[in-house]
């Protein structure tokens, strides 16, 4: 079976898709174009995905009709069209738990350097240009008892919430699809509507699987129902948010700051004009840049891939309906 991955993993998965005896196809330059990448899957068996550089729609389904699985080196499945792929019998795999401490780390460390302006000190440091004091200049906010409202409370949102609380005290609210037993009885976390979730926030925490229904929820009217102290963070997808009305509502002081691992568009652009304030920090989407849990989302691809050549389930897929499919 021929595997194509269009960028190198770390060896642990490596090492197990070898071992497996599987045929591995990398690309000699793994800036692909968009044709280039599409030749690459047309001459293969099944995809571990890394990245999301382009979409497996209906068209690339149609394209590349050979192939039979996907193994994402992900989380997030919001570039693959879950649905198109199940009516064609194509499981998808993702990488869900082993970087949910990675992430909620990384949304924990924006909201505080959010709330202490540490890009922006940083940057004076850099720029030798620590000024007199002034008991009155780019003064934050301290975090104690607060309260961290978190849209999509799941194995992310509950890792951020759980060191929110121990570390700060602050009280938890949530919005979800359904509501988290364990975070009510282990956190003391209360589910609320969205509209109590969006004015109760003092920290407003994103964290949900991005779906299209949802893009841009995050915008000029949600933002004017926030509280003018908030801290907006998002770390799960940029689509989430229009950076547009997120830059206007800081300048206007509608809200306090934000903190993104993900922006929208991604990248963006260096000259972004949200880059020049105070209250923000923004990073290249790293969440889940650790060794620990790159290489575990390297033996979780893995695995989904080596199942399926054995003729087995997925461990970890996103469509699982695709498995009572085929046997209808």
């Amino acid at each position: 079976m021929k595997v194509f991955i269009n960028k190198r993993i770390p060896e642990t998965g490596i090492e197990m898709l070898n071992e497996a005896g599987l045929e591995l196809i990398f690309p000699e330059n793994e800036n692909l174009s968009y044709e280039e990448w599409i030749h690459y899957c047309k001459n293969t068996d099944t995809i571990l995905n890394v990245g999301g550089d382009f979409k497996y729609d209906k068209n690339f389904f149609d394209t590349c009709p050979n192939v039979k699985a996907i193994a994402l080196y992900s989380v997030g499945f919001d570039h693959v069209d879950i649905h198109e792929a199940t009516q064609r019998n194509i499981p998808v795999g993702n990488t869900p738990d082993v970087l949910s401490r990675a992430t909620s780390d990384v949304a924990f460390l924006l909201m505080q350097s959010v709330a202490r302006r540490a890009s922006y000190n940083f940057q004076k440091v850099k720029e030798d240009n620590w000024g007199a004091f002034d008991p009155l200049h780019a003064l934050g906010q301290e975090l104690y008892g607060k309260t961290l409202g978190v849209f999509g409370l799941g194995r992310i949102g509950y890792e951020m919430a759980e060191k929110s609380k121990k570390a700060f005290g602050m009280n938890i609210i949530y919005h979800n699809r359904r509501q988290n037993e364990e975070a009510e009885n282990e956190l003391g976390a209360t589910y609320v509507s969205f509209e109590e979730l969006i004015q109760r926030s003092d920290v407003l925490s994103v964290h949900a699987n991005f779906t299209p229904e949802q893009k841009e929820l995050f915008n000029e009217s949600i933002f004017e129902q926030m509280k003018p102290n908030a801290i907006f963070i998002n770390t799960a997808r940029g689509g989430f948010h229009n950076q547009k009305d997120l830059y206007q509502a800081l300048v206007d002081k509608k809200i306090w700051g934000a903190g993104l691992d993900v922006t929208n568009p991604e990248p963006m652009s260096a000259d972004d004009p949200i880059l020049g304030l105070s209250s923000v920090c923004i990073l290249p989407h790293i969440g889940s840049a650790t060794v620990e849990a790159r290489n575990g989302m390297a033996r979780l691809a893995a695995g989904n891939i080596i199942a399926f050549s054995k003729n087995e389930k997925m461990p970890n897929c996103a469509n699982p309906d695709v498995y009572s499919h085929q046997s209808s």
